[in-house]
């Protein structure tokens, strides 16, 4: 039995829940969407999926995203809900020796933006924000500190969790990448009428830094796309489209618009990635479609 899930706060903390819940102890393995749509990991027979879109031959399926609802009911839970971690809990309710719900009301929190400004600009002072701020999830390099993460938030409260060496050194990092990632925001974003633009193809690597900050910083956007080549394979152009945590008027079904360019997500966020010679095509009409601001998709590319 595998728990096979994506390498974010959400993804950490299902991981979390289930080793618990299920007494597992062999390792986690860590995609993306991507991954699963394309076939690229083979999926076993006693496979838990979470936080990802369904695979045929897992045994359980926990899901949130409304772009991976699937037509007939799976073994698991699907639901329209703040995090995957937040349906797992309720499936395993009783199974948990130590109370989580902190820990999971969290993961809501994060993974839902329900952020305050105050948060964004000072994440430092938010305890589980900022160990979320140190799972980007863009390097197998990082593999075992994501494991290392899930093992600590099994056994310590948040503030231990923040003292461990490993983990504060993540957080010192971070905080120093969101100074270099706030310049780089302001010198690579564009707006075209309430879409924020952010194009890193020209930095490489592209860099990472606290993904709510733009809403911030270009209050005049309802809706962010980044586009950058992926950590992963170069050759591969990944796209991150977002509605803002602060101007909440865009009515884009993101994740139904992106579903039509190999990716998929929520209403208010999602993620594709596609060939990077498919760009020219692809990339206009996402743009288009934010552009536009109607609670429709794109037309089939």
């Amino acid at each position: 039995m595998r728990i096979v899930t994506r390498p974010d706060f959400d993804g950490v903390v299902c991981a979390v829940l289930l080793k618990e819940a299920l007494s597992i102890d062999v390792p986690v393995v860590w995609v993306e969407p991507g991954d699963l749509q394309n076939r690229r990991v083979p999926i076993e027979t006693g496979d838990i999926l979470a936080n990802l879109p369904y695979a045929p031959g897992c045994s359980l399926w926990f899901d949130h995203h409304h772009s991976n609802r699937m037509p007939q009911d799976v073994p698991g839970l699907f639901r329209m809900a703040p995090s995957a971690a937040g349906l797992v809990f309720e499936y395993y309710r009783e199974h948990f020796r130590r109370d989580f719900s902190e820990l999971v009301q969290a993961a809501d929190k994060i993974d839902s933006a329900d952020l305050t400004m105050a948060e964004v600009f000072c994440p430092e002072a938010h305890p589980y924000l900022m160990l979320s701020m140190t799972l980007p999830g863009h390097s197998l390099r990082e593999e075992a500190y994501w494991n290392h993460v899930v093992e600590l938030l099994r056994k310590c409260p948040i503030e231990a969790v923040l003292q461990d060496p490993l983990v504060k050194e993540h957080c010192d990092a971070v905080l120093s990448q969101n100074e270099a990632y706030q310049q780089l925001l302001l010198s690579h974003t564009r707006c075209e009428a309430s879409v924020a633009i952010t194009d890193f193809r020209d930095v490489n690597p592209a860099p990472d830094g606290n993904r709510f900050l733009v809403y911030a910083l270009f209050p005049q956007a309802n809706v962010h796309m980044k586009i950058r080549y992926d950590i992963r394979n170069p050759e591969l152009v990944a796209v991150s489209v977002g509605h803002s945590i602060f101007n909440k008027t865009c009515k884009v079904d993101v994740g139904t618009l992106l579903s039509r360019y190999q990716g998929g997500g929520h209403f208010t966020v999602g993620a594709c990635r596609f060939p990077k010679e498919l760009a020219d095509e692809y990339l206009p009409q996402i743009l288009n479609a934010l552009i536009e601001n109607r609670n429709e998709s794109a037309s089939e590319p």
